[in-house]
């Protein structure tokens, strides 16, 4: 029996080479059960022309699943899926009975329905995407990244690839960052002292599970990063929102009884103000007088296209009270899942212990492409580039905003990726993020940021990160557009 050529299509934005999109195809239809032992697959003539692709892309995805004996060649008859193939057992599906356990009483803890931000899944679709921490595909360095991880997939790095590092990290990463990218923020730090991390929500996690408990204080700002407020509920100490202002947060407001300080100075999150160094020596001062642990989320530093970023506050402690949360989630992309924490080596002996109990460490290929294309120049080219284009788009997103007389609540003087904005008292940007959308316009609400039973509902966060220039005035006159019939 032979399989329908009718059966095989390509995606029109499929993943991969044509060649690797064919193969795929091919084996899922045969792990699925469409495609039974025995069945003949359409000649490499008949699915190239069906396909419209040419005959040597089919014939080398052929010729890699007989490699894989996914598929059995038969002389000049063709290919058939072969009997060694990794087919799924027949199984009769049991029918599901209604469920009779009591959740309510099972789940010991509830981790959803916090007042988080959701990004849509199809953001790339919208024609005015102002979202904040996403990957402009235009401005990634594909082809050097691909080069790194096919490297990293060589003999010579077997070890990185397979081993299981238990609690320790990939020695060439963990190199270029304490010689490479720490040194840029003023910091020195020996690897016992550093720490990988699957992104900085992951370091902020160990931070916290390792330095609260039941009875401790943790000082956040306000607004913040709303997936710290949330972890931070889950870790039984006592939270103190502290109101930032123009500076980012203010010492002084820091209650008595603070044992951790969450802080953001470089680029404060969401306000992206800008903390000078005058302030950050305060709060060295305050934390210590409290005897306060400070951690340092300084997650983009990297985007400080507008003039020198200003020292890390890890740079200028001397009590060893600062670790320090970098992450490559906004200057290469989110889903690599990578950042770092560094901090005293008793603190990171502890952090690196329970990283183990958790996840042991993250993957040992991910992290040597990351040491390839951080090691081998493309990080810095990368930065230069997204660093020239966010400072065009932040260009044209201020010259926007004051031609149709939107009001700015934040805007970092360093540069970053974002502006916070102040719609009228009047307005829900909630709902006006919904009316947008309509419009192909996604913005931010600023309400998930705010600490409190009752946040401020007229704020918004508009990213430039991922929407081209040209774009960037037609949609911010629709957002004004919008405010004003509010």
């Amino acid at each position: 029996m032979a399989i329908s050529v009718d059966t095989f299509f390509l995606e029109l934005n499929g993943q991969g080479t044509l060649q690797a999109q064919i193969q795929q195809m091919i084996a899922e239809g045969i792990l699925s059960g469409r495609f039974h032992i025995g069945e003949k697959l359409p000649s490499s003539r008949k699915l190239a022309t069906h396909l419209g692709v040419s005959r040597i892309t089919v014939t080398l995805a052929y010729t890699e699943l007989l490699a894989n004996d996914y598929l059995t060649a038969k002389g000049r008859s063709g290919y058939y899926v072969s009997e060694n193939a990794p087919v799924p057992p027949k199984y009769t599906p049991v029918p599901r009975s209604e469920e009779t356990v009591d959740w309510d009483n099972a789940l010991a803890r509830r981790f959803s329905g916090g007042n988080v931000l959701t990004k849509p899944q199809d953001w790339r679709n919208y024609k005015y995407p102002f979202i904040y921490g996403q990957a402009d595909r235009t401005l990634f360095d594909h082809a050097n990244w691909r080069l790194c991880a096919v490297r990293a997939l060589g003999h010579k790095d077997f070890e990185s690839l397979t081993t299981d590092y238990a609690d320790q990290d990939d020695p060439l990463l963990v190199e270029f960052i304490a010689r490479h990218t720490l040194p840029r923020r003023g910091i020195t730090a020996r690897p016992e002292e550093i720490l990988i991390t699957l992104g900085a929500q992951n370091a902020l996690w160990l931070a916290s599970r390792i330095l609260l408990k039941k009875g401790r204080t943790a000082a956040i700002e306000d607004p913040c990063y709303y997936a710290l407020r949330e972890l931070l509920s889950h870790s039984d100490c006592t939270m103190a929102p502290i109101r930032v202002d123009g500076d980012g947060l203010p010492p002084e407001a820091l209650p008595d009884d603070t044992d951790v300080i969450f802080t953001t100075p470089s680029h404060q999150s969401p306000t992206t103000a800008t903390m000078p160094v005058s302030r950050r020596t305060a709060l060295l001062e305050r934390a210590s007088a409290l005897n306060a642990m400070i951690v340092e989320d300084d997650y983009e530093f990297e985007m400080a296209y507008l003039g020198a970023p200003s020292p890390a506050l890890k740079s200028m402690d001397r009590d060893g009270r600062v670790v320090y949360v970098g992450s490559f989630s906004k200057s290469l992309f989110p889903g690599l899942r990578l950042g770092y924490m560094v901090g005293s080596e008793t603190f990171i002996r502890e952090a690196r212990a329970l990283r183990s109990l958790v996840l042991r460490h993250p993957p040992g290929h991910v992290q040597r492409t990351a040491a390839y294309f951080l090691s081998l120049g493309h990080y810095d080219a990368q930065i230069r580039r997204m660093s020239n284009a966010l400072a065009q788009r932040r260009e044209a997103l201020d010259e926007a905003v004051q031609t149709h007389a939107l009001q700015v609540a934040g805007r970092g003087v360093l540069g970053g990726s974002s502006i916070w904005m102040q719609a009228p008292a009047h307005v829900d940007t909630a709902q006006l993020a919904a009316t947008l959308q309509a419009q192909g316009v996604h913005i931010e609400p600023g309400a998930p940021f705010f600490s409190g039973p009752r946040p401020p509902g007229n704020f918004y966060r508009l990213g430039y990160s991922s929407i081209a220039p040209d774009r960037i005035e037609a949609g911010v006159k629709l957002i004004a557009d919008a405010i004003r019939a509010s």
